[in-house]
């Protein structure tokens, strides 16, 4: 050995006196200097010299080199950068040069202002501190302050390559002296916080494995300053970066000395993880999750030992096809649920979209590990739940409901609906009322058949509630309404049977309420399906079965009914909607008509009602009268209430309210729904109502009682006596002159049809002054500029002169005379002319 450490310096002593000349030259001109450092490079680490040698020459020459790093000549501290590094990785103790290195170093870069200007020189001087650690470790011990105030220093250079070299050399100088470095570590958090947002994605996976071990091998108390900042990087759009992080949190659950101070705020990281969009990074958090599980639950053996020997088996109906976390990792959530559940309402809200869905993501997951532990935590944890239904990102909303089908799962459906159903009736917010809704219905969805059956009916009581099913009209609200009914259906079936009633009360409200086709065609859906539990064969066989309370709903709040009165609404359903089934039940939904078109009652009301009625009578062998029993209360309906609501009052809205009665008169008198002996016991009532309303300011109000008139006519007008019939032609007559050509031509087909109801009863000479009076006018509308006026008034002529043709003769010759319609006249006399000669005598004068 000595014979061989002898030789070396002799080879040394060679070398050096060699580079004596091109040592005195590093003094000399920049290119000289330059040739000078390249020369020592050639004849020194590019030669291949034994290790020895190189030590020797090595302890000689690192002065001069390091003098050469502040050289003003880039091209020379970088030949100095690079000599010095290759002497480092070649001679076998490098460590003896760390006196003179680290102080050269820290003087060029860990001052305030770094020295170096060079971006690629300070990479490469920052490559030589990482080469420095790798070969001489432990021994760096002594420069613990000069090696941090470099890292503090490049961690944040400018230059993106100083800062990734910059996080390896401090990964692994904390690995090389973690005594030394453990009292330092704190003062590197700062710069990394700093650079953990930086544009490279590189960058930025650097920096959060440096944390890793700043943390880990520090002395725990800055876990909070970059738990935040992970946090935020679990949204970074690289991959690799949420990658990173998955890896240091779980690295840190494992191994972090004071780790089980920090597990309510590093699971969170963690379980975050399992729902990322890339599948490897899901892998692996859950992979990491399952190793942390497993370690606490070693840790902790003899604390848990009671569940690990009898709580094996999941609990009965846990959601089919998902893995049951391990006892371990269940525990952990639970021991730190919480704090996590206040962590969990905070963010929730937060203004950054993809914290939103983030952590309506970690919530599903918590209660999948919390299981029947979330119980004591129910009432933060639906509030948590209302607020993120109200979130405008679809995602939050979907990730919250699945959450609260959770709840339904694990917790019994008697704690749960004690909360759920007080708040469905009290909302939490005036805003958003329909939340509860939302919620109910999700968590009834995780519950099962047998634990939900027995509260069917509590559930029912409350969603026909009239503050919950009819005091918001919001179609959101009215779609959570029908999830809610859904729900039960979908989960309970058959079982439904004994709340159907109040479902279905919920359905009408539902549709009646409703502005959207689309939602009331779903409610339809619901009605549909809830016959199909039932075994029943159509929704008119439901409503058979219910019509009676339905009915016995309406009336109990029929006194208070407005125009704004949902009742109103739920009306028009029941009665349309069974069809032919309404027939059957008249004796119980007349009082309630009776009491509901009173002239007194809202206006607008008996507008709406009076309609659905004439839409009903104009097929009253499909509706009201499909059993024949409406016709047994025509009478009573006629008089009681049409007849009152036809009285003449002063106002446009008293108008509308007779034209909308007209309307349903005329529909009573078309659908036969009122047979010709009722209506002849009250023509005497109906005549003069009706005879008053053809003088209706409204077009359409006319034109309805014209329209009565003439069927009126034409039902009983045979049946009538002559002094009857005689009180209806001067008022059909001064329809002839309407402003409404529609009305004028229902005015002369009712004229027809009392001309054709003259029977034998009605003797001409008797009535001779009326016939004469009608003849007279309706000769008058000869002259009618309207063609198509004249050719029917002549038809109608025609018919009178079966009446009385003399009479009509008469009146005929006295108005050609005058040189009025003479072609009419000429054809008029002609038909008369025609008739038998014993009818065409003349009148008396």
């Amino acid at each position: 050995m000595a014979a061989m450490a002898a030789g070396d310096e002799h080879a040394a002593a060679g070398v050096l006196r060699g580079l004596a000349r091109h040592l005195n030259c590093l003094n000399e001109d920049k290119s000289t200097r330059k040739r000078a450092l390249e020369q020592i490079k050639r004849e020194t680490v590019d030669k291949g010299l034994s290790g020895g040698v190189l030590q020797e020459v090595f302890s000689a020459l690192l002065k001069p080199l390091l003098k050469c790093l502040s050289d003003p000549i880039e091209r020379c501290r970088e030949t100095a950068i690079a000599v010095i590094a290759e002497f480092i990785r070649c001679v076998p103790k490098p460590e003896e040069s760390l006196p003179y290195l680290m102080p050269c170093l820290a003087q060029r870069l860990g001052e305030s202002e770094i020295l170096e200007p060079a971006e690629e020189l300070r990479l490469s001087a920052v490559e030589m501190l990482t080469l420095t650690v790798e070969v001489c470790g432990k021994h760096l011990a002594p420069y613990v302050n000069e090696m941090i105030n470099i890292l503090q220093r490049t961690i944040a250079d400018p230059f993106p390559d100083v800062k990734r070299e910059s996080c390896k050399c401090t990964v692994k100088f904390a690995e090389c002296v973690p005594e030394h470095f453990y009292m330092q570590a704190e003062s590197l958090v700062k710069p990394l916080m700093q650079t953990i947002t930086h544009q490279h994605s590189r960058v930025r996976g650097s920096v959060i494995e440096a944390t890793r071990v700043v943390i880990q091998h520090g002395t725990g108390k800055n876990v909070d300053d970059v738990l935040s900042h992970l946090a935020q990087r679990l949204f970074d759009d690289s991959p690799q970066v949420r990658k990173a992080v998955t890896a240091v949190v779980g690295d840190w659950l494992l191994h972090m000395r004071d780790r089980y101070s920090y597990f309510h705020k590093l699971i969170p990281l963690l379980l975050s993880s399992i729902s990322d969009e890339i599948p490897e990074i899901r892998l692996l958090a859950a992979d990491l999750w399952r190793q942390v599980g497993a370690q606490w639950e070693e840790e902790n053996e003899d604390d848990i030992k009671d569940k690990m020997d009898f709580l094996l088996a999941p609990p009965p109906f846990y959601p089919p096809g998902v893995e049951r976390p391990g006892l371990g990792c269940r525990e952990l959530v639970v021991r730190n649920l919480g704090r996590l559940v206040p962590a969990i309402a905070h963010d929730v809200t937060d203004w950054l979209v993809p914290t939103r869905v983030r952590t309506s993501q970690l919530l599903s997951v918590l209660l999948l590990h919390a299981e029947d532990h979330s119980t004591q935590h129910l009432q933060p944890l639906l509030a948590t739940l209302y607020r993120a239904c109200t979130d405008t990102e679809r995602d939050v909303v979907s990730n919250s409901l699945a959450a609260a089908k959770l709840l339904g799962t694990f917790v019994p459906p008697a704690v749960f609906l004690k909360l759920l159903l007080d708040h469905v009736t009290t909302p939490y917010s005036s805003s958003h009322p329909w939340t509860p809704l939302m919620v109910l219905a999700a968590v009834l969805g995780g519950c099962s058949r047998p634990l939900l059956k027995p509260h069917l009916e509590q559930i029912a009581n409350t969603l026909t509630r009239h503050d919950v099913c009819q005091e918001y009209q919001q179609v959101i609200y009215l779609e959570q309404l029908l999830a809610c009914v859904d729900v039960l259906l979908r989960q309970c079936e058959s079982d439904c049977g004994s709340v159907s009633l109040q479902l279905l009360q919920v359905l009408v409200t539902v549709q009646s309420l409703s502005t959207e086709t689309n939602l009331s065609e779903k409610a339809l859906e619901s009605v549909q399906c809830l016959c199909k539990v039932q075994g029943l064969d159509s929704v008119m066989e439901l409503y058979r079965q219910h019509m009676v309370q339905l009915l016995a709903w309406l009336s109990a709040s029929v006194n208070t009914w407005s125009s704004y009165s949902p009742q109103r609404l739920q009306l028009h359903i029941i009665v349309v909607q069974p069809g032919p089934v309404i027939g059957e039940f008249v004796s119980q939904l007349m009082p309630l008509l009776q009491i509901c078109l009173q002239p007194d009652k809202d206006p607008e009301m008996r507008l709406s009602i009076f309609t659905m009625l004439a839409k009903l009578l104009l097929d009253a062998g499909n509706t009201l009268d499909s059993k024949g029993h409406f016709r047994e209360e025509s009478e009573k309906f006629l008089c009681d209430v049409l007849l009152p609501n036809l009285v003449w009052h002063a106002g446009r809205i008293a108008a509308a309210i007779r034209t909308s009665a007209l309307s349903c008169l005329l529909a009573l008198l078309h659908g036969g729904a009122i047979t010709p002996g009722q209506l002849l016991c009250l023509e005497e009532k109906l005549r003069p109502q009706v005879l008053s309303a053809l003088d209706e300011d409204s077009q359409m109000g006319r034109l309805f009682a014209c329209r009565s008139v003439s069927t009126i006519l034409k039902l009983i007008g045979n049946s009538l006596h002559p002094d009857a019939l005689n009180k209806f032609y001067p008022e059909l007559l001064k329809r002839l002159d309407d402003s409404s050509e529609e009305v004028r031509g229902v005015a002369l087909q009712a004229i027809g049809h009392w001309l054709s109801n003259l029977t034998k009863d009605y003797d001409p000479e008797l009535c001779a002054p009326h016939l004469q009076l009608l003849f007279q006018q309706l000769l008058l509308h000869l002259d009618d500029p309207d063609a198509s006026v004249q050719d029917r008034v002549l038809e109608i002529l025609k018919k009178g002169s079966l009446v009385h043709p003399a009479l009509l003769k008469r009146e005929v010759e006295a108005v050609r005379d005058k040189q009025r319609s003479p072609h009419y006249c000429d054809q008029l006399l002609q038909h008369i002319s025609s008739l038998p000669a014993e009818t065409t005598a003349d009148c008396p004068e």
